[in-house]
């Protein structure tokens, strides 16, 4: 009967405890789209974490708010409640969940983190250059002869294929992000740090510095440009011709003046000719 009294209240207020954390959790959008194959193990990690700390907000929260609502001491009452000792048993049970709980955690996500950087043969390496307040990227293909194609503000990388980032920083540590990857790794200056992608998904996505790196931080954007093969193809060879046709050469300035221009040298004078009559 004792059991009962508090067992049914416990459990009445629990639903709603739960039923409002789910009804956040799953009504809210909290996270962008998947556009690569880190963001599925990524996520499934993330939920996993998400549902047990729900379960364990609700239980800690439901408890506390009954035990505010059953046992609160009269307004007039002014002496403390009688002590009470410790129960072994609850003790132990809510050391061994937590611990359990991490060993899970832990192996998962070393699980996830080797799945995520598996290297593949025919992967894509790009150099990524990060500096005050700018990225600069440079694609190069597996067996290229040459230095590779270099350009600045945009990232194009080919759907279905992996790539590998291997970054370097000019100044202060960066960071390089991009949210439907799911997939973030510092640049730290003097170290080359690594980072894999496999985009599954074409689109253009937002690239972020997410360290603090200097006042222009927050403007510290760019873009990652995720195209079909073919596509990829067509802007790499195009922009290797650019790349080997150089900068167009400077236009020399004319000495001939524009018809009906004032300017220009002078018309020459003859010293000994004699001025005309007025």
């Amino acid at each position: 009967m004792l059991k009962s009294r508090h067992t049914i209240p416990l459990l009445v207020i629990a639903l709603v405890v739960g039923a409002i954390c789910v009804g956040v959790a799953l009504l809210i959008d909290w996270v962008p789209a998947q556009a690569a194959e880190q963001a599925e193990t990524v996520d499934a990690l993330t939920w996993f974490v998400i549902w047990v700390s729900i379960g364990i907000f609700t239980i800690v929260t439901s408890v506390l708010i009954y035990c505010v609502w059953r046992f609160r001491a009269p307004a007039d009452e002014d002496e403390d409640g009688p002590p009470t000792h410790g129960n072994t048993q609850l003790e132990v049970i809510w050391t061994v969940i937590p611990v359990v709980l991490l060993a899970v955690v832990a192996t998962w996500a070393y699980l996830v983190l080797s799945d995520n950087e598996a290297l593949a043969q025919d992967r894509l390496v790009v150099d990524v250059t990060a500096e005050q307040f700018a990225w600069t990227f440079t694609n190069t293909e597996p067996g290229d002869p040459g230095t590779g194609v270099a350009s600045s503000g945009d990232l194009r990388i080919p759907v279905g294929r992996q790539v590998e980032l291997r970054m370097r920083s000019r100044d202060v540590i960066h960071s390089f992000y991009v949210a439907e990857f799911r997939v973030k790794q510092d640049v730290v200056p003097g170290i080359t740090t690594r980072l894999i992608v496999d985009p599954t998904r074409t689109g253009t996505y937002q690239i972020i510095c997410a360290e603090l790196c200097g006042v222009g931080h927050g403007v510290m954007r760019s873009r990652v440009i995720v195209m079909e093969q073919a596509d990829y193809d067509a802007w790499l060879e195009t922009a290797r011709r650019e790349a080997q046709r150089g900068p167009a050469p400077a236009q020399p300035e004319s000495a001939t003046p524009p018809a009906g221009s004032q300017e220009g040298p002078p018309a020459s004078v003859d010293a000994g000719a004699a001025p005309a009559a007025s």
